[in-house]
């Protein structure tokens, strides 16, 4: 599998890929989130978020400390 920052392969052996994809299933949860057309200007923002996840996490979190949860 390439690493695209350093251009190296790593070797993922077929126990390493049941065992991410069982972790995976078991311990994650993820949320889709659909945009309109409308919505352009909110995807295209979210696409330029060199991290996604991290970006909408950090939103979520300001979200809660602003309103003391």
């Amino acid at each position: 599998m390439p690493c695209p920052q350093e251009g190296v392969y790593i070797i993922v052996t077929e126990a390493q890929k049941k065992a991410a994809a069982k972790y995976n299933r078991e311990k994650m949860v993820q949320r889709v989130v659909r945009f309109s057309p409308n919505e352009r200007d909110l995807l295209a923002h979210l696409d330029a978020q060199p991290n996604k996840a991290g970006y909408l996490k950090a939103l979520i979190r300001a979200d809660m400390e602003k309103n003391n949860l």
